[in-house]
Parts: structure tokens; C-alpha cells; sequence
């Protein structure tokens, strides 16, 4: 097969969105390109605000109508030893990759016998690009490749917005040519993402799912004026308490050798725990860490919306979990109002009932199923969920009103008595972000609340056996009360805090490095 190599001379080059380098120039990094205010497809396109350049290595520049061609050629390949061939997802999968090793080598030795030779990083990156086209993700593959970022917001197709560990926050090239493109990109991530079907369409324009790296993306469209997605890499998929009771250097330290010691017991008592606080506090990092402690050969049901607590390399530690999804109805509603085929998490909590397991563990509890939730834990050990509240004290509030949510049968008064039943520890994650004074985000553990049950006022009654200090993390406050004796029973006597409430400090290895002036 014979390949035209791209031209040098900037007179025949196609369009670009965004500027071109001078010949002999170092290639652009991403934190250089402004979206412009008129791209090649002719739409009208606001600038970026302007941003603080982030210095990190230098990817590559790929022309994708290279990546393009190359893609349709592997495409083409592929179809054919597919012909008339009986073969298994592995032996496919070993195809696909030697086709796009071949085709890309071939376009390589095409460019350098016209004088331009490409450097071997270039022709990595390249085989990257035409690899992530082939199955749907496009530009979306370099965020996903860059461990360096932790959240992205795509504001259409040219307005790339990332937020990089540390605080830094920047501005990338555009991810798609045009809107509809991004839209296509997003749809293609849809279908083969996840174990369960996702869609983006005109009957269903929001979209939540799990990407191949373990990462999370939200997007919409037609709703809004643009269409828009975010991305939260998670780079903690296998933690453990010691990791973030600081043993790791590139991990937060969310909580003391103090406290890792009283979860890890907690969790050994099958003491029911909920894991609350804000969007991107770490909730998820904190319950890994927990799920870390269950014993390997015991068997436990987990319940997501969209996969990400079960990475393959704990699947592999779990043996026995059993893992549960969500799935979206996309049929006509029925008579209840529910789209056919829909399967909620409230209606996957009785299945895991019957399964035979002491532990049910909810990835994020933020409708109806709190009641199913609260009414498993009062007949279980060991169960865990996730719930956004603002603060430590309006945790309580938060599970009436979601509780509220399950029907009109549900009473505030039932509710709480239900939560006091049900929960034996809460744990609040807070996070401070001082990104916007230079500094970066901190998460910690700053509560433990221990769960006494429903008071006379019918408040949710708590004992803080865990509150701040004097830099915010979680020191030891009061003894536990009601979960005393199943603590001791496995070996751990919350007598041993009581020098440190004295002290009222805690055991944290590093002092916190913050530009928050604290009394």
C-alpha cells in the first residue's frame, strides 16, 4: 500500500485549529493554544480566559487527518482477517494492536524516505492516537494517558479546561474539530464503555459512566448551550489504610496512624460506616481504603451506578465479591413511569439481600435508595455507602430528606430512626481548596461521629470521637460508647485515646501545608 507523506511546506498544509509553529520550532505545548474566535468549520467560538502556563513535558503535535487515514487503513485491515474467521475478544485484540504497529511503521519509514525523519517518541504517540481513534475515543485518549491531570471540563470541543495534581490549572487544545464531532466521541465512549448499556441521545442527553482507565465522565448535551462533559481521574484505584495514613509520598494524609488504627478495627467489628462530605473530598479514596480491610475470602455484594470501586487488581484480592451495576432503561415508560429495562440500585439492594453475604457496600447513596440502604444495614455487618453532605452536622438532615424522596409513607420522624438504627459510625471528608490563592487541594478525615440512635427531640443523636484540631484534621475527642464493646471483642481498646483527648492532638506525620491562616 502506498503512503503520501504530509508536506512540510506550510502552503499545503489543511487547516488547523489553533496556531502553527514556524519550521524548526519546538512543537506547541498544550498550555500555548487559545481556542480561536473563528475555526475552520466557520462557527463562532468564544475564547479561552487566558492561562498561567503549567511547565510539564511536551507531547508530541499529531495531525489528525493523519491519524484519520491511518485509522480508516487499519479499519480496512482488520475487516479483512475478520472475514470468514471464527476468533475470541483476546485473539482480536492481539490483531488489532500488531495491524496498528504495522500500519503506523509503514507511514514512519513513508515520511522519513521524504526526508522528514520521526523521532521515535513522535511515532509512539501516533500509534497511541490511531489505536484510541479506532475504538472511539479520539483526542480524548491524550487526557486519559496524562498522569499528571486530575480533572478535566471539556466546555464544547474547543475549550479544554484541566486541573493538574498540585493546583496547577491550565488550558489544552481542543479535543474535536466541532461540537458534533465531540458529541460522537462521547456517544462512541457510551457504547463500549462500562459492563452495562449507556447511551447519549435525544431521548436520553446526560451521561454517566466508567472509562477503560477507571476514570469518570459526566457529560450533556441538547439541555445545554454547549456540550459539555467532565472527566475525574482517579489514580488511588488500590489503596489502603496505611496509604493514606501517609506510608505513601504521592498520596494526601487523610488520616493518622490514631485513626487508621480505629477504622481498621471498626472494620474488623462489621461496624456499619457512611463516608460523607463534599464533591471531590476524597469520599471514594476514603471507602477503597476500607474495602481494603475485608478479608479476602469473604463474600460481599458492591452496588454502583457506574463501575469504579472494583479495579481488576482488587477483584483479584476480593475472590468472592459479587459486583452489581445500575442499568439505564431506554424504552418506553410503563405504568410506574419507568423506562423499560431500567434497573435501579434501590432494586438491586433486596437481590443482595438474598444473596447470602454479611456486607452490602453502595458506592454513593443519592435518591430514593437510602430506605433500602438503611433497612439492609439494620439486618447486616459491615455495610458501607458514600453520601454528599456539606457539613459533618447536616448529615442527619441530608438522609431525611433523600429518605423523603422514597414515598409518601416516609415520615422525617421514621427516617431518623431508621438512620439511628441502622448507622453505627459516620466519617466526614473535607476538602479546602486554596487553588485559587496559589495553593492546592487538601483532603482529610476531619470527623468521626459515632451513631447513638434517634434522641428525644428525634434529632439523630452522635458522639464525636474524632473532631478537628487545631489545623482541622481529625483528633481524638470523646470515647466511643455504643460500639465499645465491639471494639474490644476484636482486640482494640478505645481506652488507649484517652491521653491524646487529654493532649487534644493527634498522631499526624506531616504538618499540613497550608496558606490559610489559622487562631
Amino acid at each position: 500500500m502506498r503512503f503520501e507523506p504530509v508536506s512540510t511546506d506550510p502552503r499545503r498544509q489543511p487547516p488547523v485549529a489553533g496556531p502553527v509553529a514556524p519550521p524548526g520550532a519546538a512543537p506547541p505545548s498544550a498550555t500555548s493554544v487559545t481556542p480561536p474566535l473563528t475555526p475552520a468549520n466557520g462557527r463562532h467560538q468564544a475564547p479561552a480566559p487566558p492561562a498561567t502556563p503549567t511547565p510539564r513535558p511536551q507531547r508530541p503535535r499529531v495531525e489528525f487527518q493523519v491519524v484519520r487515514e491511518l485509522r480508516r487503513q487499519l479499519s480496512e485491515r482488520l475487516a479483512l482477517w475478520q472475514r470468514g474467521r471464527e476468533f475470541s475478544p483476546d485473539e482480536e485484540d492481539t490483531e488489532r494492536a500488531r495491524l496498528a504497529v504495522a500500519v503506523v511503521s509503514e507511514y514512519a519509514d513513508s515520511v522519513r524516505r521524504a526526508g522528514t525523519p520521526m523521532p521515535a517518541d513522535e511515532e509512539r504517540h501516533l500509534l497511541d492516537q490511531v489505536t484510541a481513534e479506532l475504538v472511539g475515543l479520539g483526542r480524548l485518549q491524550t487526557l486519559l494517558v496524562d498522569e499528571t491531570i486530575e480533572e478535566v471540563h471539556i466546555l464544547g470541543c474547543d475549550q479544554v479546561r484541566i486541573t493538574r495534581h498540585g493546583g496547577g490549572v491550565d488550558w489544552s487544545e481542543p479535543i474535536a474539530d466541532s461540537d458534533a464531532e465531540l458529541v460522537e466521541i462521547l456517544q462512541a465512549a457510551a457504547r463500549r464503555a462500562g459492563a452495562t448499556e449507556r447511551s447519549l441521545s435525544t431521548s436520553k442527553p446526560t451521561l454517566d459512566l466508567q472509562l477503560p482507565d477507571g476514570s469518570r465522565l459526566a457529560a450533556v448535551f441538547l439541555v445545554s448551550h454547549r456540550p459539555y462533559a467532565v472527566i475525574r481521574k482517579h489514580n488511588t484505584l488500590d489503596v489502603s489504610l496505611d496509604d493514606i495514613a501517609g506510608s505513601r509520598p504521592d498520596l494526601d494524609e487523610m488520616v493518622d496512624p490514631l485513626l487508621r488504627d480505629f477504622l481498621r478495627a471498626s472494620m474488623r467489628a462489621g461496624l456499619n460506616i457512611m463516608v460523607a462530605g463534599l464533591a471531590g473530598a476524597g469520599k471514594t479514596t476514603v471507602i477503597r481504603a476500607l474495602m481494603n480491610e475485608i478479608p479476602p475470602d469473604e463474600p460481599y455484594v458492591l452496588l454502583e451506578e457506574s463501575r469504579e470501586l472494583l479495579p481488576a487488581r482488587r477483584q483479584a484480592r476480593h475472590r468472592a465479591v459479587m459486583s452489581f451495576e445500575a442499568r439505564e432503561g431506554h424504552g418506553e415508560r410503563g405504568l410506574d413511569g419507568r423506562p423499560a429495562g431500567e434497573v435501579t440500585i434501590a432494586d438491586l439492594i433486596p437481590v443482595s439481600l438474598r444473596m447470602g453475604v454479611l456486607r452490602i457496600i453502595v458506592g454513593e447513596v443519592r435518591s430514593r435508595e437510602i430506605v433500602p440502604m438503611l433497612q439492609a444495614m439494620t439486618t447486616s455487618r459491615g455495610s458501607m455507602c458514600t453520601i454528599h453532605a456539606r457539613t459533618p452536622a447536616g448529615v442527619g438532615e441530608r438522609i431525611v430528606e433523600l429518605a423523603l424522596a422514597h414515598g409518601r409513607e416516609m415520615t422525617v420522624d421514621q427516617a431518623r430512626r431508621m438512620a439511628g438504627n441502622a448507622l453505627d459510625l459516620i466519617v466526614y471528608v473535607t476538602v479546602e481548596d486554596e487553588t485559587a490563592i496559589g495553593g492546592r487541594k487538601h483532603r482529610f478525615v476531619s470527623h468521626v461521629e459515632e451513631v447513638i440512635g434517634a434522641g428525644d427531640a428525634g434529632r439523630i443523636t452522635t458522639t464525636t470521637v474524632f473532631g478537628p484540631g487545631p489545623d482541622g484534621r481529625a483528633v481524638p475527642r470523646h470515647l466511643p460508647e455504643r460500639v465499645r464493646d465491639q471494639l474490644l471483642r476484636v482486640g482494640y481498646d478505645a481506652r488507649l485515646l484517652s491521653r491524646w483527648i487529654e493532649a487534644g492532638t493527634g498522631a499526624w506525620r506531616r504538618p499540613r501545608q497550608t496558606r490559610l491562616a489559622r487562631r
